[in-house]
């Protein structure tokens, strides 16, 4: 028989969904795949039962429904000051996931490369491929994993069509400063390049910082391609809800792809969406600082066994070291001893690369309940501490 496609016929399960299986397996704790466990907030779970009580369910537009789009560009002008057309320059899509499909497909073409940054979300060196492009890495590196110029400077040429930049950016949880996004800049002008933004965790940063769209910066208004995450944003993972904003130049073919994976998006949960963008600033806040003192509570209990826990500046993640336990093997072999003896389920940061992996860092999920935190914890300690 013929071989499947080349692409995808050799990839395992996601490591995500395999760590989660393998929780359920054994009871453990499980701090790898990054959702919340909270319900999200009641009235935006509200809006989204009474539009499917009262409202369509049918087709609604591919391109989103009006009422999310105007509160997509009403969001991106009260928090960001940027301006967008709701008719023109705003897709929602069903995940962001998805988005970044249609964004791929939509702009690449065999022949072309595209720079991503290491460690990278998992679906986007095969959505590259699949587009028939090729990605060219840039690793970031220990200890402060910053974006180097003249490491940049290597992956652009003159084939380049378009860059993905993560921020903030999992599975690090650094948030890039204005001084790294403007050299990007820099070279996406300078190749006449586009960029490509998952910016899903643009209101879960913490510290007094604010996230910068990479669109705000000079001359990328025209280049840039902006994705959010009204799952991320409300806490509600499964609802698969991607907004995307960006040039009308960009966004149309992007949303030309978009016709033929998912068409659309269910209506209901576009109205809740909608709904939730419109939330007062009290929410916003709320939000990033629960998650920032849940990231306190992991972090400062992994501290107080001796266990050496990064630096977080957004996101859901926080990396352990694995050689502040006395563990002498590599992040893989420690994430599988920490599944089956320690009772706590964690991902290993080498699966987020392709080339020359970071092999001492173990990601946790901190977007969990107290009990959950805590749990985990006295698991790390009654194994630790022996």
């Amino acid at each position: 028989m013929k071989r499947a496609s080349s692409v995808y016929r050799d990839l395992g399960t996601t490591i995500f969904e395999a760590t989660s299986r393998r929780a359920a397996e054994l009871g453990a704790v499980n701090l790898g795949q990054g959702f919340p466990d909270d319900r999200g907030p009641q009235e935006v779970l509200q809006a989204a039962s009474e539009a499917l009580l009262q409202g369509g369910n049918q087709y609604p537009s591919m391109m989103g429904v009006p009422e999310l789009r105007r509160a997509l560009a009403a969001h991106e002008a009260r928090f960001y000051g940027l301006g967008f057309d709701w008719q023109t320059e705003t897709l929602v899509t069903s995940g962001a996931t998805e988005a970044l499909a249609a964004c791929l497909l939509g702009l690449l073409e065999p022949g072309d490369e595209a720079v991503l940054l290491q460690p990278a979300y998992d679906a986007y060196a095969p959505l590259i491929r699949r587009a028939g492009a090729t990605p060219r890495f840039v690793t970031l590196r220990p200890p402060d994993f910053r974006l180097e110029t003249a490491e940049l400077e290597r992956a652009f040429g003159p084939k380049t069509k378009l860059v993905v930049l993560n921020n903030p950016l999992n599975p690090l949880g650094r948030v890039f400063s204005e001084s790294e996004l403007d050299a990007l800049a820099r070279l996406v002008e300078a190749f006449d390049a586009y960029a490509v933004c998952d910016e899903v965790y643009e209101h879960l940063v913490f510290d007094g910082r604010r996230h910068v769209p990479f669109i705000s910066r000079p001359g990328m208004r025209p280049r840039t391609l902006k994705i959010g995450s009204a799952g991320k944003t409300f806490s509600l993972t499964g609802w698969k809800v991607g907004l995307v904003v960006g040039p009308a130049e960009l966004v149309r073919p992007v949303s030309r792809a978009h016709q033929f994976l998912t068409f659309t998006t269910p209506p209901n949960l576009q109205a809740a969406v909608a709904f939730g963008l419109g939330l007062p600033d009290g929410y916003f806040e709320g939000l990033a600082a629960e998650q920032q003192r849940r990231r306190d509570r992991l972090a400062g209990g992994l501290r107080s066994l001796g266990l050496e826990a990064l630096p977080c500046e957004g996101t859901y993640f926080l990396n352990l070291d694995i050689r502040s336990a006395g563990f002498e093997g590599d992040d893989v072999a420690f994430c599988r001893q920490l599944i089956e003896q320690v009772g706590v389920a964690a991902i290993p940061v080498s699966a987020f690369y392709e080339e020359t992996p970071v092999r001492h860092l173990a990601r946790l999920c901190f977007t969990k309940q107290d009990a959950v935190i805590d749990r985990a914890l006295e698991r790390f300690a009654a194994h630790f501490r022996k």
